[in-house]
């Protein structure tokens, strides 16, 4: 048997062991403590503070699969102590044949290292998991958007009702039926490695009802992966950066690491150092060409 308590304290002891900087943070003068404070925790896994405090205090008793796999990315954990996250919340640990949102330490470490460069993760559906402080900069905070639209499939292929996405505002891509075709035609390949996936088979089936272009390129059966892109950010406070976006996958999990960068010594890297600069900005997203 299991008690709340496990869960709060099994937390609090793995927030106290990972430093700041080992989770992409910024030092501060004057620190006391050699771990995450709540604050941080709460800021790198989504949540509010108050609900990870209720958490580490065992007020907070039945956290979803969401969030413990968000508290798992956040902490840094092997997927060892994952899976016993997982059943301290008395879930099941996420099966092979379930699309992971889990973010090795390695992975972890790789991702934090590239400061320079706007990066974000994405699990086998597209779906969101990670992203540094460049990647917020340069398109935006993404972490108001709504949980089920904070994918990339559902940017490329939006619903009916959909408001927000993973990018803040306008994004135009260089090729825009090429990435409609790779989009798809990966989530087909997704469905093949991960049949038994609640979620990933909840998106497709979306978009085959709400999305006539994706139905259209999923009648077509084609499988492949999505590996590059060439787009331009219609950025609010620097104006328009055109950027590479290369996609790296990593192991079996099929995560998807992607990198965002401007050619350099052009006006673009500029444009795109300014925006790292400025960080994000808040005011009302326009539309290109207003």
């Amino acid at each position: 048997m299991t008690t709340t308590s496990d869960l709060g304290s099994t937390i609090r002891a793995w927030r106290d062991r990972l430093s700041p900087s080992a989770a992409g943070l910024p030092a501060r003068l004057g620190r006391r403590t050699t771990g995450l404070r709540r604050e941080e925790l709460a800021e790198l896994a989504g949540l509010s503070v108050d609900y990870v405090v209720r958490l580490e205090q065992g007020r907070a008793t039945t956290p979803s699969a969401q969030v413990v796999a968000a508290l798992a990315r956040a902490l840094q954990l092997s997927a060892e102590e994952r899976d016993h996250l997982f059943r301290l919340a008395s879930l099941a640990p996420p099966s092979s044949g379930r699309v992971s949102e889990h973010l090795s330490p390695s992975v972890h470490r790789l991702v934090s290292r590239l400061g320079d460069a706007a990066v974000a993760v994405f699990a086998a559906d597209w779906q969101l998991v990670w992203w540094n402080r460049s990647w917020a900069a340069v398109l935006g905070d993404p972490a108001g958007v709504p949980l089920p639209v904070r994918n990339f499939a559902r940017c490329v292929f939006p619903l009916p009702g959909d408001g927000a996405a993973v990018a803040q505002w306008p994004v135009v891509v260089h090729d825009q039926a090429h990435t409609e075709a790779a989009v798809a035609s990966d989530l087909r390949r997704a469905t093949g490695r991960f049949p038994d996936d609640p979620r990933l088979g909840g998106l497709v089936r979306s978009l085959l009802e709400g999305n006539a272009r994706f139905a259209e390129l999923w009648a077509a059966g084609t499988v492949s992966a999505h590996r590059e892109d060439r787009k331009v950010v219609h950025h609010p406070a620097v104006g328009p950066i055109a950027v590479d976006c290369d996609t790296l996958t990593d192991g079996e999990a099929d995560l998807k690491i992607v990198v965002m960068s401007a050619a350099p010594g052009t006006e673009d890297e500029s444009r795109f150092r300014l925006a790292l600069v400025v960080g994000v900005p808040d005011v009302v997203p326009a539309t290109p060409g207003a």
